[in-house]
C-alpha cells in the first residue's frame, strides 16, 4: 500500500503550487488592474480640470477683452434665432478643432490665439482649447449713458487633452450669460459696503407706487401701496425708531442680524421696533452701477443767481416773467443748456422746460456744476407747450447733469419744493459722478431719480420722495418716505454681471 503511495506529496505539492501561481497572478492582474483604474482616473481628473481651465480662460477672454460688435456690426448677425447665425450657420468663436464662424475676423483669429493654453499637473501637461457659440444676443440703450449695449448668452465648450503611451481626452461645456438688469429695481440702493450703508431712523419708510395708473384720495394726495419698497445695499442696513418700516425686502451680498462692525458686517441693525416686511434677499455678489460720465460739454463754474424777481442767468435758452425763470433743456446731451454754480434765493420760481412741442418722452439735458437753495424756494418741472399757448398733459424727462467741480455739496435741496406734477420719475433726473453730498427735500409731488452711485444722499425731513435713489451712503433719519414707482422696472435698463451656470462633461 506504501508502495503504491509513492510520489502523491510530490504531485500534491505541484498542484498547491499550481493553485498559489494562479493566485499570485490573479492578484498581479487585479493590482495592475486597479493602477490602470486609479491611473486612468487621476488623468481624466487632470483632463477635466484642463477643460475647466479652458471654460476659464474663454470665460475671462469674452468678459474682458471681446468688443461686443458696433450697431453697424450688428447687422451681420441674425439674433431672431437661438443659436446665432451669420450666414447661415451658427457664430462661434473657436481656438479648438471646432470650425470659427464670426463675422467680425478680427475678433474670431484674437480668440483663437489668446483663448488656448496648457497647465501643468504634477509631470503631466494638459492641453487645452474651447469654443464657444453664440446662443442669444440682444441690444439696448442702457442708462446712464443713452448709448447701446448688448448682452448676449454663450455656450462654451472646451476639451482637455493628454497626449503621450496613454493619452485622456475630457470635455467640459458651460452656459455663460449676461443680463440687461432694471438700473432702478430698488426704491433706494446703497453701493457703500460697511455698516449704516443705509440708515433709515425717525419714523422713515419706503412702499411703492404705479406711476401709470395713479389713485388718489379724497384730500388728493397719491395712494400707494404697503409693498414693492424694496432696497438694497453693499453694506448693511441700520433700521431704529417704531415707525421705521421698509414695505419690502432687503437686498444684500451680506448676511445675518444684529450689532455691525468692521469686522463683522451685518446685513441688518434693528432697533426700537423698526419693520422689515420682505426679509433679507442675499445677494452672490456685490451690485456696481456704472459712473455716470462727465458732463460733456462742461458746465461753467460761476455763480448764477435765481431771485424773487425773475432774471435769466444765462442769454439763451430762458425766459422771465414776474417771479417765474424758465430754463429750457437741449434736445441733446450735445447741445445741453449749460449752468454754472445755480443758487436760488428765498421765494424764487424756478421751472425746467422742454423746447415749444417736444414729443412727450423725449429727454432734454440741462448740465450744471451745482444747484443750492438758499431760502424757501420752488422748483417745477412744466409740461409741453406749443407755439399757441396751449398747455399739454404730457412731460418732456429733464435730465440734469451735475458736475459738482470744486464744490462739497453740488445738489442741495434742502430749502426748496420740487413739484413734478407728473409724479413719474422719469421726467426729473438727476445724475452725478462724483463723492460729495446729495440733499434732496421731499413734497407732496416731489417726484424723480437720482442716479449718484458715489455721492452721500440724504432726504431732509418728514416729505415724500417719488421715484428711486441710488446713492453710496443713504441717510433717511427724519421720517421721510421714498415711494418706489413700480413702473422703473420695465423703463431705464443697465448691462449686468456675467454669470457662470450649467456645467456639464463628458470623457472620450
Amino acid at each position: 500500500m506504501a508502495k503504491n503511495e509513492k510520489g502523491v506529496a510530490l504531485i500534491l505539492t505541484l498542484i498547491l503550487l499550481l493553485i498559489l501561481s494562479v493566485m499570485a497572478i490573479s492578484l498581479l492582474f487585479m493590482g495592475q488592474a486597479e493602477t490602470w483604474s486609479s491611473m486612468n482616473y487621476r488623468m481624466m481628473t487632470q483632463a477635466r480640470y484642463g477643460a475647466e481651465a479652458g471654460i476659464n480662460q474663454a470665460a475671462n477672454y469674452i468678459q474682458n477683452s471681446y468688443t461686443s460688435p458696433t450697431t453697424a456690426q450688428m447687422a451681420s448677425f441674425n439674433t431672431a434665432v437661438s443659436p446665432v447665425t451669420a450666414g447661415g450657420a451658427p457664430v462661434i468663436l473657436s481656438a479648438s478643432g471646432t470650425a470659427a464662424n464670426y463675422p467680425v475676423s478680427a475678433v474670431s483669429s484674437d480668440f483663437a490665439t489668446k483663448a488656448t493654453g496648457t497647465i501643468r499637473a504634477g509631470n503631466t501637461t494638459v492641453t487645452y482649447a474651447p469654443s464657444a457659440k453664440l446662443l442669444a444676443m440682444q441690444s439696448f440703450q442702457s442708462y446712464p449713458s443713452a448709448t447701446t449695449a448688448v448682452v448676449q448668452k454663450w455656450e462654451i465648450t472646451s476639451d482637455g487633452t493628454i497626449n503621450g503611451v496613454r493619452k485622456a481626452d475630457v470635455q467640459v461645456s458651460a452656459i455663460m450669460e449676461q443680463q440687461k438688469m432694471s438700473t432702478f429695481a430698488y426704491a433706494a440702493f446703497a453701493t457703500a459696503t460697511g455698516c449704516s450703508a443705509m440708515s433709515f431712523g425717525g419714523g422713515g419708510s419706503t412702499d411703492s407706487y404705479d406711476s401709470a395708473s395713479i389713485t388718489y384720495d379724497n384730500k388728493g394726495n397719491p395712494i400707494t401701496q404697503s409693498y414693492g419698497g424694496n432696497v438694497g445695499t453693499n453694506g448693511n442696513l441700520s433700521e431704529s425708531g417704531s415707525k421705521t418700516t421698509i414695505n419690502g425686502s432687503l437686498s444684500t451680498p451680506r448676511s445675518g442680524t444684529g450689532t455691525c462692525s468692521t469686522s463683522t458686517v451685518t446685513a441688518v441693525s434693528v432697533n426700537g421696533n423698526a419693520t422689515l416686511t420682505g426679509g433679507i434677499t442675499e445677494l452672490p455678489q456685490n451690485v456696481t452701477y456704472t459712473t455716470p460720465p462727465a458732463p460733456s460739454p462742461a458746465p461753467p463754474t460761476t455763480s448764477m443767481s435765481i431771485q424773487k424777481s425773475a432774471s435769466c442767468p444765462i442769454s439763451t435758452n430762458c425766459t422771465a416773467s414776474g417771479a417765474d425763470t424758465v430754463i429750457t433743456g437741449g434736445t441733446s446731451s450735445t447741445t445741453a443748456t449749460l449752468l454754472g454754480n445755480v443758487s436760488l434765493d428765498s421765494q424764487a420760481n424756478l421751472h425746467f422746460a422742454a423746447p415749444a412741442c417736444s414729443a412727450a418722452a423725449t429727454p432734454v439735458y440741462i448740465n450744471m456744476n451745482s444747484i443750492q437753495v438758499t431760502g424757501n424756494a420752488t422748483i417745477t418741472v412744466d409740461p409741453i407747450q406749443c407755439p399757441s399757448g396751449t398747455v399739454t398733459t404730457k412731460y418732456p424727462e429733464i435730465i440734469l447733469n451735475v458736475a459738482g467741480s470744486g464744490v462739497t455739496a453740488p445738489i442741495d435741496l434742502t430749502g426748496s419744493t420740487l413739484t413734478n406734477p407728473s409724479l413719474n420719475p422719469a421726467d426729473f433726473q438727476l445724475l452725478y459722478a462724483g463723492t460729495g453730498q446729495v440733499t434732496l427735500n421731499g413734497g407732496s409731488a416731489a417726484a424723480g431719480l437720482l442716479y449718484a452711485p458715489n455721492a452721500s444722499f440724504k432726504l431732509n425731513g418728514g416729505g415724500n420722495w417719488y421715484g428711486a435713489v441710488i446713492a453710496g451712503l443713504i441717510t433717511d433719519l427724519g421720517g421721510g418716505a421714498i415711494h418706489y414707482d413700480r413702473e422703473l422696472q420695465k423703463e431705464f435698463y443697465s448691462v449686468g454681471p456675467y454669470m457662470l451656470s450649467t456645467f456639464n462633461w463628458q470623457k472620450y
